[in-house]
């Protein structure tokens, strides 16, 4: 359990690791870095979706 929990924050913090440069050009000035910025933030928005489920899923089922 703890393993899959573990795995998708990694992807989670790989992620935002991968979107600080596309950021970072965007705040100067960069129009394409911001677009895919703003596509990476939504991927992000997902995926910690994904986590809050799974986590709540695992609750769920340790309580039972």
């Amino acid at each position: 359990m703890d393993n899959i929990v573990l795995e998708k924050w990694n992807e989670l913090k790989s992620l935002v690791e991968s979107l600080e440069h596309d950021v970072t050009k965007n705040a100067k000035g960069t129009t394409a870095a911001g677009i895919r910025a703003r596509k990476g933030l939504r991927q992000l928005q997902t995926k910690s979706k994904e986590l809050v489920k799974l986590t709540i899923e695992l609750e769920k089922k340790s309580k039972e």
